[in-house]
């Protein structure tokens, strides 16, 4: 009797890609531009002094993040148009040669070399570069590179994360500046964590507590600077 298979397994490597550079993104905004509102309220600065620098720190790290995106995942891409553009001058000058290659990689991973053969030919047969590209370089396709996606993702998500720590504090009275941003911050922070562990299937705990204690930090020491050298001047 034939088995119908009708579930469809869920999978969560499709999203590294985006869900990288979303994490990253909204993770930066909040640490970065909650812990310039810290550092430059702890040195008794004004209220719109204060709105003034998180605007500037989140208009700026938008656009450093999008830049930094672009730049680091365009050198990936360039790679990778490399690599395919020498796999597809040797399939044309040597086929036999790269079909014993693709051969060899099946038989490491565990085939017998006919069927390993039977194997690559098909493959090749199908579509050579597309198994090349997979089995001998490492190229899939859910994990290429995409700079003005990866570039528009980081922008984007680091604005949504900056805007909230603004918000509370253009909502805040000019005495709880500090604890309010600093505060709100670490509870975004969690819930980001949580967000990323619950959209990437890793352990939410982990994720919560890695993302907190690292914005901690960041805004103790911010907060810390700018305490000292508020008093300084």
């Amino acid at each position: 009797m034939a088995i119908s298979h009708t579930l469809i397994e869920r999978h969560y490597i499709s999203r590294v890609g985006w869900l990288r550079a979303a994490v990253l993104g909204a993770n930066d905004g909040i640490i970065s531009v909650a812990s310039l509102i810290a550092g430059v309220a702890a040195t008794q600065a004004d209220k719109p002094a204060v709105l003034v620098t998180g605007l500037a720190a989140l208009a700026a790290g938008a656009l450093s993040m999008a830049a930094g995106e672009y730049v680091s995942v365009s050198s990936q891409a360039d790679t990778e148009s490399a690599d395919l553009a020498r796999e597809t001058r040797e399939l044309a000058e040597d086929p036999a040669a790269e079909l014993a290659e693709l051969t060899a990689i099946y038989v490491t991973r565990g085939l017998t070399e006919d069927l390993a053969r039977t194997v690559a030919q098909q493959l090749t047969t199908h579509n050579a570069l597309q198994a090349h590209a997979r089995d001998e370089l490492g190229l899939y396709e859910h994990m290429q590179a995409k700079p003005v996606q990866a570039a528009l993702t980081s922008a984007a998500t680091f604005t949504a994360g900056g805007i909230m720590p603004i918000g509370v504090l253009a909502l805040s009275p000019e005495n709880l500046i500090l604890p309010a941003v600093s505060l709100s911050a670490l509870g975004l922070l969690g819930i980001l964590g949580a967000v990323g562990a619950r959209t990437g299937g890793s352990n939410l705990l982990k994720a919560v507590v890695r993302v907190v204690v690292w914005g901690g930090i960041a805004l103790s020491v911010t907060g810390l600077v700018g305490h000292l050298f508020g008093a300084a001047g």
